[in-house]
């Protein structure tokens, strides 16, 4: 209970804190987040040990499938707890801001190593992209943990793919953090079981195995967001890009969005503002962002199996090669909220080009393929695998 009194003391203050954000973090984030970044990746590179792996080489953790298995049971008791059956949501990435039309345009002449898979050559692909909030509940937006995610399902790919339940889907999974909360799966089963006490930010300042930079990481680009269409996003864990290459993508946003959140900074901005910032944006204009691909030079510096270290674009610059276009639409209709429901996003909606790598994409494939599963049994939404020719009322 003291625990558990402490920790909202800490939400309460960071819920005033999101409020005053939008008039003080532009100018620090300018000026202090590049030096805090690097200064948090050095001391990490400190800690870590040189594996003597090769370039896209995988080592699967000790007691690996225990830790996955874990975090399967433990966020499947938290939906359990906190869903009846005809309302389960996801259990990560859990309140939707919108699901919208796009195209991804694959960029022609990208250099020889780069044309791989999904990038081999120039043409353009329907997509639904889900724009998300970060789970596993869904509270007003102004109250949230300043975090946001794009999950983007390429339609109309053909040749094999790693999982069988889709047949031409690419899925691509970023989120606006360019390192994830936690460095592996054993670190995720911890946070998961901190989750499911309503403690979640013990997990950081637990003194039987502190997470501190990381917290540190991750406060660097949390923060109150005002229209997920204008974020940078990041894949933050790797896959490959053909056989023995590894890579991270991004996307970089183009476009003029509306960023105004009314009511800040003590007043009542509206529960769903993220939303309603997309729907004027996307009533007014259309919406791009670059896509961007990082290739794996080092295997100690970029590591695999760590998702907390920003791999250096010192060593490796990020390079532009596609494009995403969402084009002016209304997309907030009931029907097509509801679809969201019957879609189900993984990174391994993949073609075997673009194989997720680390531990943390080997936990995705068991997690999101089980939860997504049981979330729809429990609604009875189906899964489907869409075409782009979906419409509605």
């Amino acid at each position: 209970m003291v625990l558990k009194a402490l920790h909202q003391s800490l939400v309460s203050l960071s819920h005033v804190e999101r409020r005053l954000e939008p008039f003080i973090r532009p100018p620090l984030d300018a000026l202090l987040r590049a030096p805090q970044a690097a200064l948090i990746q050095s001391l990490k590179t400190l800690g870590r040990r040189n594996e003597g792996l090769a370039l896209a080489e995988e080592q699967e953790l000790p007691d690996e499938g225990a830790y996955i298995q874990s975090i399967i049971d433990t966020m499947h008791e938290y939906m359990r707890r906190h869903y009846v059956p005809g309302t389960f949501q996801r259990g990560g990435n859990t309140k939707t801001h919108g699901v919208v039309r796009g195209e991804v345009t694959i960029r022609g002449g990208l250099p020889e190593n780069l044309r791989r898979g999904l990038f081999k050559e120039a043409t353009t692909y329907p997509a639904w992209v889900r724009f998300s909030g970060p789970g596993p509940d869904s509270p007003r937006d102004i109250d949230d943990v300043g975090f946001v995610s794009m999950t983007i399902k390429v339609m109309g790919v053909d040749g094999p793919k790693l999982m069988e339940d889709e047949r031409y889907t690419q899925d691509l999974l970023c989120i606006c953090t360019p390192t994830f909360v936690t460095p592996d799966c054993r670190a995720n089963a911890a946070l998961q079981r901190w989750i499911l006490d309503e403690t979640p930010l013990w997990y950081f300042f637990d003194p039987r195995a502190t997470h501190l930079l990381d917290f540190w990481m991750q406060s660097l680009w949390n923060k109150t967001q005002n229209n997920p269409l204008g974020q940078y996003y990041y894949s933050c864990v790797p896959y490959l890009l053909g056989e023995g290459q590894a890579m991270q993508y991004a996307f970089y946003p183009k476009s003029k969005v509306v960023q105004h959140i009314p009511g800040l900074p003590f007043g009542h901005p509206p529960d769903n503002y993220l939303r309603d910032n997309m729907v004027k944006t996307l009533a007014e204009s259309d919406v791009d962002f670059d896509i961007l691909l990082q290739v794996q030079t080092d295997p100690f510096r970029m590591p695999i199996e760590d998702a907390s270290v920003l791999w250096p674009e010192s060593l490796s610059p990020r390079v532009t090669v596609a494009s995403l276009h969402i084009p002016k639409q209304k997309f907030d209709s009931p029907a097509q909220f509801a679809f969201a429901g019957n879609l189900s996003y993984n990174p391994w909606h993949a073609l075997p080009e673009h194989r997720p790598l680390g531990n943390q994409s080997r936990t995705r494939l068991r997690l999101y393929s089980e939860l997504s599963r049981y979330r729809q049994e429990m609604n009875g939404t189906p899964h489907i695998e869409p075409t782009g020719a979906e419409t509605f009322d």
